[in-house]
């Protein structure tokens, strides 16, 4: 819990300020518009958790956002009866995804960095072979209202972090954090870390599947969709005290870094500074955020014993 409180803090101060610049923030249809607004990056943020924390990234899941919604504009293309067949086969083909970065990264033992670079620039290669670089077909209003709709986007949200938390309480939580706290200790102890591992990839490939489906229904069709959200993932991830390298960090604290990078941009665009300073913040955010790890201050960074997995909820 020590550990969630700082980024907390930061959000609330953040919030706070977006208040101030617009008051409309305060009532309850401005703040659910926020939370819509920031449920597919907070979604990638918990899926990116679950690869952080085991010791390996995950860089893939930009272009697979922006394959899901590619996909699923040309499989649709208006027609209201494909809607639910097409949603599924998304589902499916993010585990897919996720799962191939999960074996390639331990049984063929290719770096993790390396695995999903690889990957992101398939999918962005193949995407472009298929649209030519301009996306044809149209999503229906069926599919549309999962992004549109602010009830649909909070009640994902919600699922999504109860689903995440109750994840990592369970064993499965604590052999992944055991796994990326010291690998080969949490091999000896018997923890089966290649299961863990890819599961925890597929999981990514999970949620970058339901970011997709998301930024789909918000934002539309377009090739560039999920263009950079990889980033801002692990950005958020950092933010949130995750630590780079694995083993400590909660799934919480990487959902609150994820609502907190979009405070900070609803904040710079409410005073009129330019978004192309994004991947600025992004870059000062990330950078900091991994010093303030390595400082190791008594009351953020309590001192991490190698071979023991600290709880993560």
């Amino acid at each position: 819990m020590k550990r969630t409180l700082p980024i907390l803090a930061v959000l609330a101060v953040l919030l706070a300020a977006i208040a101030i610049a617009n008051p409309f923030f305060l009532e309850p249809a401005g703040f659910l518009s926020f939370v819509r607004r920031a449920a597919p990056l907070v979604i990638l943020a918990a899926g990116q958790y679950l690869v952080i924390v085991s010791g390996e990234f995950d860089l893939s899941v930009g272009s697979l956002v922006t394959v899901e919604v590619v996909v699923a504009a040309r499989l649709i293309d208006g027609d209201e009866a494909a809607t639910w067949p097409v949603l599924a086969l998304l589902i499916v083909l993010g585990l897919f995804v996720g799962l191939v970065n999960g074996a390639v990264t331990t049984l063929l033992r290719v770096p993790s960095f390396i695995t999903t670079l690889g990957m992101m620039l398939v999918l962005s290669g193949a995407v472009f072979l298929w649209t030519g670089g301009a996306p044809r077909g149209a999503l229906s209003p069926a599919f549309r209202v999962f992004g549109r709709e602010t009830g649909w986007a909070v009640l994902i949200v919600v699922v999504v972090a109860v689903a995440a938390v109750l994840l990592m309480r369970a064993n499965f939580g604590r052999t992944l954090i055991a796994t990326g706290d010291n690998e080969r200790a949490a091999a000896l102890s018997g923890v089966r870390v290649t299961r863990v591992k890819i599961i925890a990839f597929t999981l990514s490939g999970l949620s970058a599947a339901v970011a997709g489906i998301l930024l789909g229904g918000f934002a539309g069709v377009s090739a560039q969709v999920g263009q950079g959200l990889e980033f801002q993932a692990i950005t958020a991830v950092v933010l949130g005290g995750v630590v780079l390298g694995g083993g400590r960090g909660t799934v919480i604290a990487a959902m609150a870094g994820a609502f907190t990078l979009e405070s900070l941009f609803t904040l710079l665009n409410l005073y009129g500074i330019s978004g192309a300073l994004e991947y600025t913040v992004q870059g000062v955010v990330i950078i900091a955020a991994v010093a303030a790890g390595a400082i190791r201050l008594p009351f953020l960074n309590p001192p991490k014993i190698k071979g023991g997995a600290h709880v993560a909820s």
